[in-house]
Parts: C-alpha cells; sequence; structure tokens
C-alpha cells in the first residue's frame, strides 16, 4: 500500500482548507533535505486532500502557517497556546510547533470547533480540538509573511 494514501487516522477527517501560498511553499519544503529526516506522510497526505484558496479568500477561522492557535488535547486534558511555524522558525519553545511535528501537521487547515484523531510516535494518539484562532495573517493583511 501507498504510504501517501493510508486511510486518515481518524476515518472520515474534518474539512481542510490550506491557503494556494501555504501549499506552494510546504510542497518545496517537503523536497528539502530535513523533511527526509522526518515522516512527513502525513503532511503529504493532508496537503493532497486540501480544498486550496487564494490567500486574499481564506475564511478568518482556518489555521494557516504562522497561526497562532489555542487548541486542547481531549485525550489529556492538555490546553495549549502555540503558533504554528515552518523549521526553520521552530525555536524548541513550547510556544512554537514545526509543521513537521505530528501535532503542527494536524492542526494545519483546521477551522476553530473542528476535531481531529492524530497518531503520535509510540503508538499514542491525540485528540484535538481547535479551541481558538488567535492570529491569522491572511486575515491580518500580512500575506507576505
Amino acid at each position: 500500500m501507498n504510504p501517501t494514501h493510508l486511510p486518515h487516522p481518524s476515518g472520515l477527517p474534518p474539512p481542510l482548507t490550506l491557503s494556494r501560498l501555504d501549499c506552494d511553499r510546504l510542497e518545496a519544503l517537503l523536497e528539502q533535505p530535513l523533511a527526509a529526516a522526518v515522516d512527513t506522510r502525513g503532511l503529504r497526505r493532508e496537503l493532497d486532500r486540501a480544498e486550496l484558496v487564494e490567500p486574499a479568500q481564506m475564511p478568518a477561522d482556518i489555521i494557516t502557517m504562522n497561526s497562532v492557535i489555542r487548541f486542547v488535547d481531549e485525550s489529556t486534558g492538555e490546553e495549549r497556546e502555540v503558533a504554528l511555524v515552518y523549521p526553520r522558525d521552530a525555536d524548541g519553545s513550547a510556544e512554537r510547533i514545526s509543521i513537521l511535528a505530528p501535532v503542527g501537521t494536524a492542526l494545519l487547515g483546521l477551522a476553530v470547533g473542528a476535531r481531529i484523531d492524530w497518531p503520535l510516535p509510540g503508538g499514542r494518539s491525540a485528540r484535538l480540538r481547535v479551541l481558538a484562532l488567535r492570529y491569522q495573517p491572511e486575515a491580518a493583511g500580512d500575506l507576505h509573511r
């Protein structure tokens, strides 16, 4: 079975919307040697199923790259607020999560209120629910971030 076409971890995935700019940048990222060092099958699968829109038409309640998100892992009750960033901008702090991290991949393109089950390393899984979007570059008019 081709690993980029595995069934979605939660069966029926929530809708996923990406800006064309984010998708182009993420496709380029996946071609870099850094991406070969981590499992990118989940991100590739999400890019394949996403509905693409132009950045200026991005709904204000959708998580895009460089968004600041508040979410809860319903399986643990842990609530976090993070910025979803490219690997070069991840500084190891709890406030910045790389798109190449499993939780980062899971959150990309989700709307406020959406839930997703996502596999984590070690056979664990997370049940994430998006609580709020504190900042979205497209909604803030920062289309060249």
